[in-house]
């Protein structure tokens, strides 16, 4: 995915997008959402396409923006834990080719709390076809 296609690159791409917080390097990003509430995403200015992609210093300003969202978070949402994560690659479900980290607040009463992110992973569903050992 090239800059010019990019929802990440391109705020105006996605609907209802908007900046909530930002600093030199990061932005902290949400969409009106139906079931996460208050969720968004921590994206690098520039664009990388995955995590592994940053540099050292976008990953300390990821690292402070994602301490000033959960405040922000926590002030108005108070939930009870939060899922915090990359995908990288179409395997990994990453769907945006800019690299983006997911902040998810998570609050007792959902049906799914408890759920960490890797709990559908961990599925017999889950289990590769070929050998279990491909090193």
């Amino acid at each position: 995915m090239s800059e010019a296609v990019c929802p990440f690159c391109d705020l105006e791409m996605m609907d209802g997008q908007q900046v909530i917080l930002e600093n030199r390097l990061c932005l902290f990003l949400q969409t009106p959402q139906e079931v996460l509430q208050g969720s968004g995403v921590i994206v690098p200015v520039a664009h990388r396409e995955t995590v592994f992609d940053l540099t050292p210093e976008e990953w300390g300003a990821t690292q402070e923006l994602l301490a000033e969202a959960k405040e922000l978070l926590d002030r108005k949402f108070s939930p009870s834990g939060y899922n915090v994560g990359w995908n990288a690659g179409k395997s990994g479900g990453q769907h945006i080719m800019h690299a983006h980290l997911h902040v998810i607040p998570r609050f007792e009463d959902e049906p799914f709390a408890g759920k960490g992110i890797r709990h559908w992973l961990k599925s017999r569903d889950n289990r590769r076809s070929g050998p279990a050992d491909q090193r």
